[in-house]
């Protein structure tokens, strides 16, 4: 049990409570003190009777007798009394026995991430080591002629790969393990040989090579290499071009090639395809509703995930884009704290309405 006995929540003087009665700064009670109770200290022989106090350490153990603890600030020490400068209630800065933690109680839960107050936990139930669900491997890809990697030299027409360092942060950051294999070349041979190498890991995320061009063969491959196709686009922008497949137990994400686009794909889906693999329950980014501070318009047919920076206003949540929503700015990623979520079948919103928001930058619940 935590505590495993009654102890006191703070610096001062077990008591009777009733002695207290009618203490006050002109009035103060005067009682005989009668020794001390350190933190981890012994109470043996240690007993708080009518009259008496014993001076006792937050954390110390209750002696026998005491139903109270004055706190220091309350009082004041002469000689081998103390005064006692306000009336206490029964049981005021006691903790009792298995006041945190019970026997028999749940102290974690399955399915919880495991917190730094749950380590504390642990460390309380002396429990140095605990079932944990295993981490996925995450083997990460990018696609495309077109990308050069860090530290190569860039050709006209190359851009620098972010999306392969953006993905493996993410998938750090949600617990799993990711391995980056490199950049796929636009051609067929290329791509099966780096996905069948990826597809040793419990899931692999590439980007680019989804859409409809020439060269975007990752549904090709994904064909070629018995990966069963179950998603092929998606009515979200940013990020339509999107597939999604399975082989056996191993989940296969194509993600879109602009740098926005890949990361919003990541918190809206593989996100929480890796928690579920973890075991976690709690896989929601929070939505709330907030007032929009600047006009909106889009097409009707797909819903859009703005960039946003929300603030609190007078107890009420305020919204504007982060500016240039252009798939390939990852600057204006960087700066949002949240997604506006514009539904399908909406052409406008103005300023002062009422939107909903997906608050990216907190915990799941």
């Amino acid at each position: 049990m935590i505590p495993p006995e009654d102890d006191s929540a703070m610096d001062g003087y077990a008591v009777i409570a009733d002695d207290t009665f009618g203490a006050s700064v002109n009035n103060p009670v005067r009682l005989k003190i009668k020794g001390e109770i350190q933190s981890g200290g012994s109470i043996i022989g240690k007993k708080v009777l009518r009259g008496t106090a014993i001076r006792i350490m937050t954390g110390a153990q209750i002696p026998e007798g005491a139903d109270a603890v004055v706190k220091f600030e309350d009082t004041e020490e002469e000689e081998d009394y103390v005064r006692i400068y306000q009336q206490i209630a029964k049981y005021k800065n006691y903790r009792f026995q298995g006041e945190s933690i019970k026997k028999g109680d749940i102290a974690l839960y399955k399915g919880e991430r495991l917190s730094s107050a749950g380590v504390g936990i642990l460390a309380s139930l002396n429990r140095k080591t605990v079932k944990v669900y295993k981490q996925p491997t995450v083997s990460i890809i990018s696609t495309g002629d077109e990308i050069a990697d860090l530290g190569e030299e860039i050709r006209a027409g190359q851009v620098r790969n972010t999306n392969a360092y953006t993905v493996y942060s993410e998938v750090k950051k949600y617990g799993s393990l990711p391995i980056y294999l490199g950049v796929a070349k636009d051609t067929m041979q290329d791509m099966k040989e780096i996905f069948t190498r990826a597809l040793t890991s419990d899931v692999v995320i590439s980007t680019g090579g989804v859409s409809m061009g020439r060269y975007d063969f990752v549904k090709d491959v994904f064909r070629d290499l018995d990966i069963g196709l179950q998603i092929e686009w998606i009515k979200v922008k940013p990020g339509k071009p999107f597939v999604f497949g399975r082989k056996e137990n191993k989940l296969i994400f194509g993600l879109p090639g602009n740098p926005v686009s890949t990361l919003t794909s990541f918190i809206q889906f593989v996100r929480p395809a890796l928690l579920r693999l973890m075991g976690a329950k709690k896989i929601t980014k929070p939505i709330v509703n907030a007032v929009l501070e600047e006009d909106l318009s889009k097409k009707p047919r797909v819903k859009n995930l703005v960039r946003g920076y929300f603030t609190v206003k007078d107890n009420e949540f305020h919204v504007s884009t982060t500016g240039n929503q252009g798939s390939s700015v990852i600057r204006s990623m960087n700066d949002a704290n949240c997604l506006i979520v514009i539904p399908e079948g909406v052409t406008e919103v103005k300023a002062g309405e009422k939107v909903a928001i997906q608050l990216i930058l907190h915990d799941e619940i």
